[in-house]
């Protein structure tokens, strides 16, 4: 049983980088737990404050003479902080962080921004009394107070800023009239707006059957008290969006609260303007392109109950309602659900063990699950729901695979194969549009020599350059940047050039081939800027191109009527990466990208351009058959142990110094041996010590140590073990140590 409680003395933002440890009483052994509020003497004057229990342990911090005592538990507290502080430790247990790291996850805004004030002018007489003010100051002429007078009339109270600008009053006249006690200044809290002047109409969509019997079969486990979590797989275009809506407005009725996960670069207008007019001001948005000033208005707004539905990227996970109903999680497979930040938590077991603290239902939809959520769904832990047919019966997209070596065999040495450029002609003689999709960002990706098949790499990271549209090399992890060499620095060749396969080329390369075509480009440097997403699509919603060329960003969740053509460059770009994920993100861009076409009236067809059109997870993308595809993938899996079918632990240790973070990750390697051969680690594999897969970054020196078994909870035991190892031995103080389960992207 814990003798000891760690505990945070204040809640304010500002003050999360501190704990204090108390001794627990025998009264009160066995009845604390993680999250309970507490009361506590603090400072030299022994004064009661009260605090947050955020850790139990055996281990004294301090001498235990030094130790006060825990008054009691705080009767009643059912503050939402709660909760979050409770889910701040199960995640500093299970992903691996320290508490402090946690909890300024859970509780992301680190100060309280300015309060955004109103000012108002407000009428302080009767309506007739005024009226009788009003004819006097005609009768002498006093325009500006007679024009102010008569609109507070009309409308009491008027924004201060509006009677200045638009009235066109001076604060001279304002002030006198305060004076002769016509009128009164006030100040109300206004709150950031992140929707604009964006209307509600209420309006209600038809489901179909599928989709009615999807929100009856959760409503009606709802309503009994089951609260589940159910993976929806929906093919694209099947209307999952409406089913999420009819859940919420269900879930909202009963007097509870709604957060609605989705990934940032889907996180558009247009998908926010869908929830917005159903729900208006009691919905609202969270994204990275808010201020601080506009994220703390919303998280305010939750937690005094004025919203009922929050949407927005992992972070919204953690928005303070306090009384939960449904978790959404919309394209539930995207891998920027995974924190590459520590802790390095997975939104989708986060939201799971939020709903189940909270009594609340979780919905995972995607046309592509992740095969960790499939596998869940076929052994039982999730409910499997299907939607197999396109609104209105629309038929899946017709798509052709072109081997890009045939191509070259033809002689045709272009990043358009003869197909693509038939069907794009056709296109703009047509009026329809096109969506042209590769995975690349930037003018080229590596710079290579031909002669001697170096690579042009950054002197401080262990990654290639990237060649941009100003002739200069940049290193997209610590910004170090060069001028593009004019020989190869290795053997003084003349033959250096970049992978010429980024959006801008293919935008340069699709309007000379198609001089009369209007392009667009949609990647990470067009909409670095606040709104970038908004313009580009709406410009293209509206048919002010006929061509949008772009990233990941564009094939998420946009529904563009118009567009009937898809091409996919190089769809096998990600498939050889060094990633056991590599097949199941492919299936997953090609399914997803491919889905975008044929939304509207008019049938869609897809052209995917590929060196290796034999390989299932591109040969089964254009069937769109994801079951066969999960079939095959789950296989491979079981046989190498990986996730889901098994569970990976990776530890790095970072340095200044190489040979000290070698040394410290083979000392920990040491110990998980010794514990191996004694026989207490039966089934754990062990990979490593071995480089990163970036072994340097900003001088920073990288190892990695790898470890598999087929129980989770045995690598939390070896996270916990190695941490409490590493807190106690000075050899760690000049090395970083890091934990990730289930890797997604690795170190």
């Amino acid at each position: 049983m814990a003798m000891y409680a760690n505990i945070i003395i204040d809640i304010s933002h500002e003050k999360l980088d501190k704990t204090f440890q108390y001794r627990i009483p025998a009264k009160l052994q066995g009845q604390l737990t993680v999250g309970m509020q507490v009361e506590v003497p603090f400072g030299n004057g022994a004064s009661k404050r009260t605090g947050y229990v955020v850790e139990l342990t055996d281990t004294a911090e301090y001498e235990i003479s030094k130790l006060k005592e825990i008054t009691e538990i705080v009767e009643g507290s059912i503050a939402i902080e709660v909760q979050l502080i409770a889910l701040a430790a199960w995640m500093r247990k299970n992903y691996g962080a320290t508490m402090n790291h946690a909890l300024k996850t859970v509780l992301p805004i680190k100060q309280k921004r300015e309060e955004k004030q109103q000012r108002l002018v407000c009428l302080a007489l009767p309506k007739e009394t005024a009226q009788e003010q009003l004819q006097l100051f005609e009768k002498k002429h006093n325009a500006a107070r007679a024009r102010l007078l008569s609109h507070l009339i009309e409308q009491n109270p008027l924004p201060y800023e509006e009677v200045t600008r638009k009235l066109n009053i001076t604060a001279s006249v304002i002030r006198v009239m305060e004076e002769m006690g016509i009128l009164t200044i006030s100040t109300k809290r206004t709150y950031r707006s992140p929707f604009g002047e964006m209307k509600q109409n209420g309006k209600r969509l038809i489901l179909n059957q599928e989709q009615i019997q999807v929100v009856e079969h959760i409503w009606e486990d709802f309503t009994r008290g089951f609260f589940h979590t159910y993976l929806l797989c929906g093919v694209t275009g099947s209307g999952k969006t409406a089913v999420y809506i009819e859940l919420i407005e269900r879930v909202v009725k009963s007097g509870r609260q709604a957060i609605v996960l989705i990934p940032e670069i889907a996180l558009t207008y247009q998908t926010v303007v869908r929830f917005y007019q159903r729900f208006g001001e009691r919905v609202s948005i969270l994204n990275s392109k808010m201020s601080q000033g506009e994220r703390y208005d919303q998280f305010e707004r939750a937690k005094n109950g004025a919203l009922d539905v929050m949407i927005g990227p992992r972070s919204a996970l953690f928005t303070p309602f306090s009384n939960l109903g449904i978790i959404i999680m919309d394209e539930e497979h995207e891998t920027s659900y995974k924190s590459e930040t520590i802790p390095r938590y997975h939104a989708r077991e986060t939201a799971i063990e939020r709903a189940r603290m909270a009594g609340a239902s979780v919905v995972l939809g995607s046309a592509t699950p992740s095969i960790d959520s499939y596998y869940n769904a076929q052994i039982g832990n999730y409910k499997l729901l299907t939607l197999e047919k396109r609104i209105e019966e629309k038929p899946l997209p017709r798509c052709y695979t072109i081997d890009l070596r045939e191509e070259l065999k033809q002689g045709n040495r272009s990043i358009l194969s003869e197909k693509l450029q038939e069907l794009m002609e056709q296109r703009l003689q047509d009026q329809q549009q096109t969506i042209l999709f590769i995975n690349r960002r930037g003018l080229a990706g590596f710079v290579s020599c031909r002669a001697c098949g170096g690579v042009m790499k950054c002197p401080h990271c262990d990654v290639s350059l990237s060649q941009h549209n100003n002739g200069r090399l940049v290193c997209h992890y610590c910004g170090y940047t060069r001028q593009m060499p004019k020989v190869c620095p290795e053997c003084d060749s003349p033959y250096i050039s970049g992978f010429k396969a980024g959006t801008q080329k293919i935008e340069q390369i699709v309007q000379k081939r198609f001089p009369q075509a209007k392009v667009l480009r949609m990647d990470f440097d067009t909409t670095r800027n606040k709104g970038g997403h908004e313009k580009i699509l709406s410009a293209f919603a509206n048919h002010e191109a006929d061509i949008l060329v772009g990233t990941q960003m564009i094939v998420k969740g946009h529904d563009f009527p118009n567009v009937t053509l898809v091409g996919v460059l190089a769809a096998d770009l990600s498939l050889h990466l060094s990633d056991y994920h590599a097949p199941e993100r492919t299936f997953q861009l090609i399914t997803q990208a491919a889905g975008r076409a044929g939304r509207g009236k008019l049938p869609g067809e897809v052209v995917i351009q590929t060196y290796s059109p034999d390989h299932y997870a591109i040969a089964l993308a254009k069937k769109q058959d994801y079951r066969k595809f999960y079939e095959t993938e789950i296989a491979y899996r079981e046989l190498m142990h990986y996730p889901p079918c098994g569970h990976m632990l990776v530890m790095l240790a970072a340095s200044r110094d190489e040979m000290t973070a070698y040394l410290s990750i083979e000392l920990l390697a040491k110990k998980i041996r010794q514990a191996k051969e004694s026989g207490r680690l039966l089934g754990l594999q062990m990979i490593g010590p071995a480089e990163a897969s970036v072994a340097k970054v900003k001088d920073i020196y990288r190892k990695v140590l790898y470890f598999k078994h087929e129980d989770y909870s045995v690598l939390v035991q070896i996270k916990d073990v190695l941490e409490q190892f590493v807190n106690r031995h000075r050899e760690f103080r000049d090395v970083v140590i890091q934990f990730d389960f289930d890797p997604m992207n690795g170190f």
